[in-house]
Parts: C-alpha cells; structure tokens; sequence
C-alpha cells in the first residue's frame, strides 16, 4: 500500500488497515499477529505498543523503524511507538499436582548497587527538588550517582538540572544518558516535545518505566534515585516488581491533607516490601527575607509526629526558601549554585546521613 504524499485525515480504522501491511520478513503483520496493541490515534498522532518476544528483538527493530517512516509518511506528526518484553505463549499448562514455577523476581540493574525511590502522596510538595538537591548532594560527597525521572506525567527534572537535547542511542537498542553536576540523567522529558501532554495508558508506561531502566547505560553507579510520580500507580508497581529497590524516602509537607496521602505512600511501599529508610518534611517553616520573621504556613512538626507513629525516621525538615525555587528554575541546584547557603547544607546532612548508614 503506498501514500505517496496523499495527504489523509488519520483514523484508528485506517492506521490499523496501513499496519497490516508491515511485518517482520517471512512473519505475520504486527496486527494479526498480536504484537500490536494500545493503539491511540488522535488526531495527527499516533502511538501504540509492540509487545514482543526478547529473543526477538533485533528482527522486530527494522519492523518498528518501518512502521515509524509509513505512519510519517501517512502524515502522522507525533509518533510514539515502544517496545517491550513480552515472552512467546507456552504450551498449555499440565494440570496434573506439580510443584509450582517460582516466578521471576525483581532484577538489579546492570552497575548500579543501590535503588532509592524518592515518593509523595500527592504532588506539589517538592519531590522532584529534594529529589534533584539530593542527588547533586550525593555527588558532592563523592557518590557516583544517577537519576531516573520517572515522574512521567510531570517530567521536571531536565529543567532542575540544566539538561537539554534527544539522548543518543548508538545502535537502536541501548540509550545513552545525559550528565550535568556530576549527576548522570534520563527523563522521559527528554524523548518528548516540552509542552506535551503524556497521555499514556499503564502497559505504555511500565514499558517506557523499563526501557528507561535496563536499555539505559548507567554505567557504574552507586545509587540511582527515582524521581516517581505522586500517589500510588502503575509505574510504582512496576519499579518494585522489576526493580530491586533498596530503599524509599517519602516527601510531603506538614499539610494534614499531605501527610494523609504520605500515609498512603508508606503503606504501598510495606505492600511491595520496599523498605521506608525515613521521610522528610519539606516547606517545614517560612523566614520573611525582609524581618526574619518565621511562620508556619503549612503548620509545623506534622510530618515529625506521623514518622514516629509509622516508626520511620524523620530525615530533615526543609524550609520554604525562595533562593530553592530560584535555584532550581535556574538548571543549578541550590547545593550546586550556592553550597554554603544553609539550606544547601541540609540537603548535604540528609546525604552524609543516608552515605552512613549504607543506604546511598
């Protein structure tokens, strides 16, 4: 089928109709086959999942690039199209009492010693900072570490840290990460169109959660901090049961409506056995830069309280300071741009603390 420069109004009817005529040499189209699915069409774009065996990945790569150039040249404007794992179906199962298969666990990822996940219960409670000023922390203190921002509906991390540009990949399989501030990078921001919406259904998020993970060369790392989403979902599921996590940090303010969804948060960590190595109340207190006057906007010593009844430490109370926000906005981190600001010197105790006590 060809479209020449035939300019067509996209429907899903149409697009699955043009998909049929790709497939693998001496296979069946990815539509009959299975491999296709999720497929979105809205308006000029166009993305959908293959699901596909790993051992065959190398003869489905030019399948995908193929799919890609036909779709363009259809007219599609934004074209997503991810592959992930999905192994072949078995033979039917023997019902006959057997002792059952034990099923494939959490996975380290190649070079790294250690997954922290830094979490929320709900968003707009600085996660993504302290998460940024943690990691530049870490550095400093002579950590070798990388930062996954899975937080793939609000990817902000590209922004913290100064980083821009399309990661590389060298061929067609591995993902080379960016650098700035001794921190190596991957954002989902940084393969998408800043100002687009991510609207994604779960299998396309855990396969771009896994893509990010595994298909990225971190290289040898120490920790690797997960920047996740606010609340409890699929790409945190995914993270725990593909993911060998070692630890989480939970972030909110001393809000009462926060500190309900950081309970939350806890409890989903203790359901994937991931363990609360502590939490940190951010936006503890506010000091008028004019009088010095201190205020509690959000209330004080909320999250302290909830940590000792969870039984989780309290790792530090950071306060809402402008000179953070405007660091941060800027590309440069506040432990970066300005290391003897106080508030810089929290995020470095919060860094020697965990480097201690062997959790970063």
């Amino acid at each position: 089928m060809k479209y020449g420069k035939i300019k067509l109004s996209l429907s899903r009817e149409l697009v699955l109709e043009a998909l049929k005529n790709i497939a693998p040499e001496g296979g069946a189209d990815i539509v009959t086959s299975g491999v296709m699915r999720a497929l979105n069409v809205d308006g000029a774009n166009v993305r959908f999942v293959m699901e596909i065996d790993p051992a065959k990945a190398e003869l489905y790569m030019p399948v995908k690039i193929k799919a890609e150039q036909m779709l363009k040249s259809m007219g599609a404007a934004d074209i997503s199209v991810v592959m992930t794992a999905h192994k072949a179906a078995s033979a039917p199962p023997d019902l006959k009492t057997q002792k059952k298969a034990e099923p494939k666990g959490p996975e380290k990822v190649p070079g790294v010693d250690r997954i922290l996940a830094i979490a929320s219960g709900k968003g707009g409670v600085g996660k993504s900072t302290v998460s940024a000023n943690l990691a530049c922390a870490l550095a400093v203190e002579g950590r070798r570490v990388g930062l996954l921002d899975a937080d793939v509906y609000g990817p902000s991390q590209p922004r913290m840290l100064g980083v821009s540009g399309r990661p590389s990949s060298p061929d067609g399989k591995t993902i080379l990460p960016m650098r700035n501030h001794g921190v190596t990078m991957m954002s989902i921001g940084l393969m998408t169109d800043e100002g687009k919406a991510v609207v994604w259904r779960g299998p396309m998020l855990m396969g771009a959660l896994q893509q990010m993970m595994f298909q990225v060369q971190w290289g040898a790392l120490d920790v690797l901090i997960v920047d996740l989403p606010p609340g409890t979902g699929d790409v945190q599921m995914t993270l725990a049961q593909k993911a060998e996590v070692d630890g989480a940090i939970v972030v909110s303010t001393p809000q009462d409506i926060a500190l309900i969804d950081a309970r939350k948060g806890i409890d989903m960590f203790q359901q994937l056995k991931v363990p609360v190595h502590g939490m940190i109340e951010n936006m503890s207190t506010h000091i008028c830069s004019n009088c010095g006057h201190e205020e509690h906007v959000f209330g004080h010593g909320g999250v302290q309280t909830e940590a000792k009844n969870l039984g989780v430490d309290l790792l530090a109370e950071v306060p809402l300071d402008l000179n953070i926000r405007l660091a941060a906005d800027s590309g440069t981190p506040i432990v970066v741009s300005d290391p003897s600001h106080p508030r810089a010197a929290v995020f470095r105790g919060i860094a020697r603390k965990l480097i201690d006590r062997g959790q970063a």
